[in-house]
């Protein structure tokens, strides 16, 4: 059985979207919806689908049984609750929403409905975050000690010009935590655990015409007892990679978007050389840090094929709503922070 995938917006991400369904196993791009006529005409040509302009026509597609979410990212929870309501299982991209009342709106109806969701968090799919997870999982590092999340990326003033609902919060949410470094922070919190409290600072300093920052710092006390930091910026030229460190008594890694730069063991074994060895270098793009365009297609072929095999298979797909929901309550709880200057409990 094939899949038929539809997607709700047009923009870059999209475009990302398309390309990767078009490389699953199982799946077919069926249809887009936009309100705008010319933009969903023009990415039904460029990618070989149907376009419409009317959600409910849309969603009578007959061919149509996924539904992937590209709209702004304070504005899924509506075409979300809509494609539920029809039967379709869900696909959004990053973030779920952008409060928990909106997530959970979401996971509920799809609770309720009987259909899968499935929350686009691509890092998770790439080689080294896989290594990095069941090295983790093991128990090699020992008592985890310190968990750090670092992206240090560059946003153009016109970036933000570009359309009038970047760098609002009720359209993108928040700014550099909620955009760009969510996948970083989506990592750190699959690597370490649950983020019990957190302590932050978050400004504008680079940027004009926003209303979100574009700079933050945030310390982190786990629920294991670790300690660890995130820091996310837009406004550090030119950009660089993002950066996960994980640090423990028994070993540390440190890993720079595919790469690691360091993999260090009391306990060594064969398979760490060529870990060493394979995932130096490993690296192909400039992950985003400068261009938001420039990312893998790579992990968004192998999430959306992982979804497909497991509604074959009947299985729970990965990163569902409530897994999808945990960066975002972080997230907020570092928004908080900074905004009140106290220390925020995480809420799960």
């Amino acid at each position: 059985m094939s899949h038929g995938i539809g997607i709700v917006g047009t923009g870059g991400i999209a475009d990302k979207h398309a390309l990767a369904v078009g490389q699953v196993e199982g799946a077919e791009l069926v249809a887009v919806m936009s309100r705008s006529e010319e933009r969903a005409k023009a990415f039904a040509e460029r990618h070989g689908c149907r376009a419409y302009t009317s959600m409910s026509e849309f969603l009578d597609d007959p061919e149509l049984d996924i539904v992937s979410i590209c709209t702004p990212s304070g504005y899924h929870m509506e075409p979300a609750l809509e494609a539920i309501a029809a039967g379709k299982h869900l696909v959004v991209e990053k973030p779920l929403e952008i409060t928990l009342e909106r997530c959970d709106a979401i996971i509920e109806a799809a609770a309720q409905k009987g259909v899968k969701v499935m929350g686009i968090f691509q890092s998770r799919f790439y080689d080294a975050s896989r290594v990095l997870k069941e090295t983790v999982e093991k128990g090699r590092f020992g008592r985890l000690v310190l968990g750090d999340a670092y992206v240090k990326w560059y946003r153009s003033q016109e970036y933000y010009d570009r359309g009038e609902w970047k760098g609002t919060w009720r359209f993108d949410g928040g700014g550099a935590l909620m955009v760009q470094a969510i996948h970083a922070i989506d990592l750190l919190q699959w690597y370490m655990g649950r983020v019990d409290t957190v302590q932050a600072y978050a400004k504008i300093l680079g940027h004009e015409r926003i209303e979100v920052e574009d700079t933050a710092v945030a310390t982190l006390e786990f629920e294991n007892g670790a300690l660890g930091v995130i820091e996310g910026s837009t406004a550090v030229y030119p950009g660089f990679l993002k950066r996960i460190e994980i640090s423990g008594t028994e070993g540390s890694a440190i890993m720079e978007e595919e790469d690691f730069k360091a993999w260090t063991f009391a306990k060594e074994i064969p398979e760490d050389e060529e870990i060493r060895r394979r995932f130096s270098g490993a690296t192909r793009t400039q992950g985003g840090a400068a261009d938001p365009g420039a990312i893998s297609l790579e992990g968004h072929v192998r999430q959306f094929q992982a979804f497909v095999d497991a509604l074959r298979e009947g299985r729970e797909p990965p990163v569902d709503g409530y897994e999808a929901r945990k960066a975002v309550a972080i997230i907020l709880a570092i928004y908080e922070s900074a905004k009140t200057g106290r220390k925020v409990k995480v809420d799960y």
